[in-house]
C-alpha cells in the first residue's frame, strides 16, 4: 500500500498505526466479515471471502496478539463461507459476541424464545404490509435479517419496513440492528463494541485495529475510541463503499472494500 501513514485521516489514527507497527506482538486485529473479508452481495447465502483472505490471515495471525472476526453471522458460517477452519489462532465471534468458534470447536447459547416468535411471525407480517418484491428473509439461527437489496428502490422498501419490524421486535423482546439495505431482529445485550471491548481484556491486548463496514460497526468504532482515550493505540479502518457513508466519517482510515482491507493485513504481515 505504500506508505500507508500518509493515507490516515487523523493524527491519533497515524500515530496509533505506528505504534501498532512497533509493537505488532501485543496487537489485537478485529475484522467484521461481510463487506470487509467478503464483498457484499445480493443473496447472503452467496458471500464468500476474498480469495487472498485465509491466506493473509494466517500469515498476520503468529504475529500479532490475536486475530479476530466479529460478525451478525452464525460463527460456523462465517469459518466455512470464510474458508477459516485452518487458520491457526482464530477466533470468530459470531451473532455480535454471543457465539464464538476457536480451535474447530463452537460455542453457542439456545436462542431466546423471541427469535422462535418472530420466526414464525415474520412471514405473515411482511405479507401484511405489503413489502415490495424483492424482500427476502435471512434466518441466522439466532436473528431474523429482512433484506431489501433486491427490491426496485431498496431504501425506500427499508424505510416502509423499519416501524413495522420494530414493533414485532419489541413484542418479541428483541432489537433491530440496522445495516446496509437490512433490518435484522436479534437478541438485545450484544453488540460488537460489547464484543470487542471483551476479547480485548481476555486476550490482555495492548494495542487494537477494528475494521468495518456498516451502520452496526459504529460500536465497534465508540469501543476503540474509548479504549485509545485510556491510552491505548487503536485504529478505525473503514472498507468504504458508496453505500455507509457515517462509518467513513468516522474512520482513521478508509480502505476500497475488501480489496484495500487484505492489502492492508498483507501490510502488516510483512512488516
Amino acid at each position: 500500500m505504500g506508505d500507508v501513514l500518509n493515507e490516515f485521516r487523523t493524527h491519533a489514527g497515524a500515530e496509533s498505526f505506528a505504534a501498532i507497527r512497533r509493537n505488532l506482538g501485543e496487537t489485537l486485529i478485529a475484522l467484521d466479515f461481510d463487506g470487509v473479508l467478503a464483498p457484499i452481495v445480493d443473496d447472503p447465502a452467496a458471500a464468500r471471502a476474498h480469495p487472498e483472505a485465509a491466506a493473509v490471515l494466517a500469515r498476520l495471525s503468529p504475529l500479532v496478539g490475536a486475530v479476530v472476526i466479529i460478525t451478525g453471522r452464525p460463527a460456523g458460517l462465517a469459518v466455512e463461507h470464510g474458508g477459516f477452519a485452518a487458520v491457526e489462532g482464530l477466533t470468530v465471534l459470531g451473532h455480535y459476541g454471543r457465539e464464538r468458534w476457536e480451535a474447530g470447536v463452537l460455542t453457542t447459547p439456545e436462542p431466546p424464545a423471541g427469535v422462535a416468535e418472530v420466526r414464525e411471525k415474520l412471514p405473515r407480517v411482511l405479507e401484511a404490509a405489503k413489502a415490495p418484491a424483492g424482500t427476502h428473509i435471512e434466518d441466522k439461527g439466532h436473528a431474523l435479517a429482512v433484506h431489501t437489496r433486491r427490491a426496485a428502490e431498496p431504501e425506500v422498501a427499508l424505510e416502509r419496513l423499519r416501524s413495522i419490524l420494530g414493533a414485532l421486535a419489541e413484542h418479541a423482546g428483541l432489537v433491530v440492528e440496522p445495516g446496509r439495505f437490512v433490518l435484522e431482529l436479534r437478541p438485545p445485550g450484544m453488540d460488537k463494541g460489547i464484543a470487542l471491548r471483551g476479547i480485548v481484556a481476555e486476550k490482555k491486548a495492548g494495542a487494537v485495529l477494528y475494521a468495518g463496514d456498516d451502520l452496526g460497526d459504529l460500536a465497534a468504532y465508540d469501543a476503540v475510541d474509548a479504549l485509545r482515550a485510556e491510552g491505548m493505540p487503536g485504529v478505525k479502518v473503514c472498507s468504504g463503499s458508496a453505500e455507509v457513508t457515517a462509518l467513513a466519517e468516522r474512520a482513521d482510515l478508509v480502505v476500497d472494500g475488501p480489496d484495500g482491507v487484505v492489502r492492508l493485513l498483507a501490510d502488516l504481515a510483512a512488516g
